[in-house]
């Protein structure tokens, strides 16, 4: 995916001037050792940090070594203005974590006493307003840090992803679908760029690829992706001509930006006008590290990317659509999982989800708009039933007065035929009855949720954390209450 950036981390030890320096440095080195064994890449400044002379010179090494993301070790206690600066004056995201004692027999010279440190290391970046990550439990081993550091490479390519990303719309929403409003203040605040446009932009970058000489080409390379699925030849040049379209534009707007997603308009009026449904490119670019997010949804789009951005993968945007029927729970789920008919529902949408993730897969039109349209102008939708496994549901949302929050569960794909269409698969999640009535309903989620392939609920939280979001709901297991659940039922 060359739409997401990579992680060159850096790690750099800090030591108080009272303390042996060695000990910073000495358990710096196990930690890049302990790295190097897990098959983590990772640059060890050669400066061990006392003050703030020592602190740009660190700088200096690790901007020149490429570093764009900063691990700050306390070997020690740790100095507390070198040690914060260094988050300041560091361009990327830094993380904090201090050394465990090695053993009762070096309790009396060699004691490092970092667990006091990172009190006041943590303290010193919240007198600075400064952003960091900080492990759950952040004193360890060599080998403890080391996947610390696994642990943070995700967040760190996702934080360093929106801080380059923009977001590029073309719009407005399709009426009745006021859920996905896009207050744009907060993409400001964690650092993302969006430009939005009219249909009518997209209308005429269209019509100006018409003789594009690269459409044969693209739709060559469809036919071949789609195999016997190919069920309407006759649309995918056209397809083709939008897939430029997109690429094109993204190119030639990204600006000083180096990574782009979109969030289009797709219907009613797309049909008619542009003469098929969107949908198959969308999944396309989705399986490029491009999301193209449905309805103009934005912050769908957003949430799509840090998915893509932590995974490493294809993600895809699904409504939360619709219930089980009890016929097929009875049949296929009950007694052969360990759900419950209402932890379970169906994700569905048109046919944006890359081919890669279907189970099998099918270019049709698309059914509901084919209820009040042409069928001649609904065809694009590449419909299947989604790949069983585990996933993770999560979006990033600004409410409409500007405040961020956030859900984020885990859960799986059910190898469940759904009798249905579109891009749909029967999903599972632990307690998903509660969650859907005291997370998605009560705190105002729009129907959309992005699907990651796996579970990466550990990640996700983690970033929206990073992103300064204190409202992160989760499915919370049964013996824990939502603060509005009523005890009684």
């Amino acid at each position: 995916m060359n739409n997401i950036p990579e992680v060159k981390p850096g790690i750099v030890a800090v030591s108080r001037d009272c303390f042996p320096m060695t000990l910073s440095v000495n358990r710096r080195k196990a930690i890049v050792a302990a790295c190097q064994a897990k098959g983590l890449d990772i640059f060890e400044c050669p400066t061990c940090v006392e003050n703030e002379i020592h602190m740009q010179q660190a700088l200096k090494e690790v901007t020149e070594a490429g570093c764009n993301a900063l691990i700050v070790f306390l070997g020690n206690f740790g100095p507390e203005t070198p040690e914060t600066l260094l988050a300041k004056e560091f361009d990327g995201p830094v993380m904090y974590a201090a050394a465990a004692e090695e053993g009762s027999d070096r309790l009396l010279d060699d004691r490092g006493d970092a667990y006091c440190g990172m009190l006041n290391a943590s303290y010193n970046l919240a007198l600075r307003n400064l952003k960091a990550y900080i492990p759950e439990y952040p004193v360890g081993t060599a080998e403890e840090i080391a996947d610390m550091i696994e642990d943070f490479l995700p967040v760190a390519r996702t934080v360093i992803g929106l801080n380059n990303l923009k977001i590029i719309s073309f719009g407005p929403r399709p009426e009745n679908f006021l859920a996905c409003n896009a207050p744009i203040k907060q993409l400001y605040n964690i650092g993302v760029e969006i430009e939005e446009n009219s249909e009518l932009d997209l209308f005429e970058a269209f019509h100006n690829h018409d003789d594009d000489p690269r459409i044969g080409d693209v739709a060559k390379d469809m036919a071949e992706e789609l195999g016997d699925a190919n069920k309407m030849a006759a649309i995918l040049p056209k397809l083709a001509q939008y897939e430029l379209t997109l690429i094109d534009w993204m190119e030639e707007h990204k600006g000083s930006r180096k990574y782009v997603v979109f969030a289009n308009k797709c219907w009613p009026a797309f049909q008619t006008q542009f003469g098929f449904v969107p949908c198959y490119v969308n999944s396309r670019l989705a399986s490029r590290g491009i999301p193209v997010s449905c309805e103009v949804d934005i912050y769908g789009a957003l949430s799509e990317y840090i998915g893509t951005c932590v995974s490493e993968d294809a993600v895809t945007l699904l409504d939360i659509n619709n219930s089980v029927p009890a016929d097929m729970y009875r049949n296929d789920i009950d007694g052969k999982y360990s759900y419950t008919h209402r932890d379970t529902f169906m994700g569905f949408h048109c046919g944006n989800t890359a081919a890669c993730k279907l189970s099998f897969k099918e270019m049709r039109n698309q059914k509901i708009m084919a209820r009040t349209l042409p069928v001649e102008v609904t065809m694009g939708t590449l419909e299947g039933d989604i790949a069983p496994g585990e996933i993770t549901f999560f979006r990033l949302q600004s409410t409409a007065d500007a405040q961020l929050r956030a859900y984020v569960a885990e859960g799986e794909i059910l190898p469940v035929a759904t009798h249905s269409f579109g891009s749909i698969g029967v999903f599972a999640i632990p307690e998903m009855a509660r969650f859907y009535r005291h997370i998605l309903i009560e705190k105002n989620f729009p129907h959309h949720g992005a699907v990651a392939f796996g579970h990466y609920g550990k990640a996700i939280h983690n970033v929206f954390t990073y992103l300064g979001v204190t409202d992160i709901g989760y499915n919370q297991p049964k013996h824990v209450p939502y603060p509005k659940e009523n005890p009684f039922c």
